[in-house]
């Protein structure tokens, strides 16, 4: 059994797709790379809330999955909308890296809670909200491109610190440039972060579906994430709204789930938790963003969309 696997070609991506293959060998596939370059990875000039919140890094890969170029499509899990189209599914998530953000920079004396004045760089709409909220003397500076250009434009001066997802930085073998580790009780993170998901076509063999399922997927991991990501659906949200949500497994097989929405301005931030069994993960995601819309989510989230 051989497994085509795309992936953006970006050395995060890359890394992702090649910890995916490992897995397939140790169940016994065979399986190659298809690189392919996605919008949010070529427009590089805008925000991602300026582009399109929904498929910005994985819309091109799911028109290969359709035309069968290729068999699976390895993603970041936060990178995936919360709803696809009804040919397409995700199959399987990896365990879950540490889920938290992390501020990167050369000067190991930077810190959120410090008094001094910095400048930080995030593509991100949740972080620049959160950072209003938590930090407000602090300046946030629009900063896209992957890891790498991130830290090149850090070193050139274009701001003097970074916030990135704990995950990528240590895949990336950037440990060493983490000035602090943000506690997710604050920042909680975007629904996935940390976590790898394999996306397919309807029409892959059933056969080929139950193998990559059966060395890849991490159960508690996924019952997470469809918590998190039926909190993001019901939300209707993409990558422009400042929504978030992390989900924790316990022992007992339950369930504790927080999520919210921060206004753009971070004048505003709406943060509940709901628990529950994992097998009820979907309704658990679901009815805490029902909670959270009825405490004024639902007109904050018509006042985000007026204003992005």
């Amino acid at each position: 059994m051989h497994i085509r696997i795309g992936t953006r070609s970006s050395r995060l991506a890359v890394w992702q797709a090649e910890h995916i293959q490992t897995l397939l060998q140790k169940g016994g596939l065979t399986s190659e790379l298809v690189l392919i370059e996605t919008k949010g990875d070529l427009v590089l000039d805008r925000s991602l809330a300026k582009i399109g919140s929904k498929g910005v890094f994985t819309q091109e890969l799911e028109d290969q999955l359709r035309d069968g170029t290729i068999d699976i499509a390895v993603h970041s899990a936060k990178d995936l909308p919360s709803s696809l189209p009804s040919d397409l599914s995700i199959i399987a998530f990896t365990e879950r890296e540490l889920a938290n953000d992390v501020l990167v920079s050369r000067n190991k004396t930077l810190s959120l809670g410090g008094s001094e004045a910095f400048r930080i760089g995030t593509s991100s709409t949740r972080r620049v909200a959160m950072l209003k909220h938590y930090c407000p003397h602090l300046t946030t500076v629009d900063m896209r491109g992957n890891l790498q250009t991130r830290i090149r434009k850090l070193d050139e001066g274009q701001c003097d610190a970074l916030l990135l997802a704990y995950a990528g930085v240590h895949r990336m073998g950037y440990d060493d440039l983490i000035v602090e580790h943000l506690p997710v009780a604050d920042f909680t993170p975007a629904v996935g972060q940390g976590s790898i998901a394999i996306e397919i076509a309807g029409s892959l063999a059933s056969e080929i579906v139950e193998a990559i399922k059966r060395v890849i997927n991490h159960q508690p991991t996924e019952a997470c994430l469809r918590a998190e990501r039926a909190f993001l659906a019901r939300l209707e949200g993409g990558c422009s709204i400042p929504s978030f949500a992390l989900a924790h497994w316990s022992d007992d097989q339950r369930i504790s789930l927080t999520g919210g929405l921060v206004s753009l301005d971070g004048t505003q931030l709406l943060r509940e938790t709901f628990a529950g069994a994992s097998e009820e993960a979907t309704l658990l995601g679901y009815s805490l963003a029902e909670s959270i819309l009825e405490r004024g989510g639902d007109k904050l989230l018509q006042e985000i969309r007026s204003q992005i």
